[in-house]
């Protein structure tokens, strides 16, 4: 089993910054891609940044510029930095990661984090 556990959120004033992490733990042999959806209220869950394991970005647009995902491979963990931080970001989190486990490493596995909320006021 794998479980990915996310870093609490916060309340931000419009225009801050907030740093999310998302730490895997388990049975893992590797991690593959691992990214950061959201979902805010009445809309759907959407990508919102992603990684490689060897560190090749991509951001939606709405992010680009302001959002930084990054990782640490020796800790299994993601990042996300958020700046500029608009209300239109207001959503719950998520990480997500592609894993590999240590006895079923021929493919990897897709696992959720348990989601985070973040709020930004006006």
């Amino acid at each position: 089993q794998v479980q990915l556990v996310e870093s609490e959120g916060d309340l931000v004033q419009s225009g801050g910054s907030l740093r999310l992490s998302c730490t895997a733990s388990g049975s893992i042999f590797s991690i593959d891609a691992m990214g950061w959806y959201r979902q805010a209220p009445e809309k759907q869950r959407e990508l919102v940044a992603a990684i490689t394991s060897y560190g090749s970005t991509n951001y939606t647009n709405s992010v680009k510029g302001r959002f930084t995902i990054s990782r640490d491979n020796a800790k299994n963990t993601v990042y996300l930095q958020m700046n500029s931080l608009k209300p239109e970001d207001t959503a719950v989190y998520y990480c997500n990661a592609d894993v590999r486990l240590l006895y079923y490493y021929t493919t990897s596995l897709n696992y959720w984090g348990q989601g985070t909320q973040v709020t930004v006021s006006s």
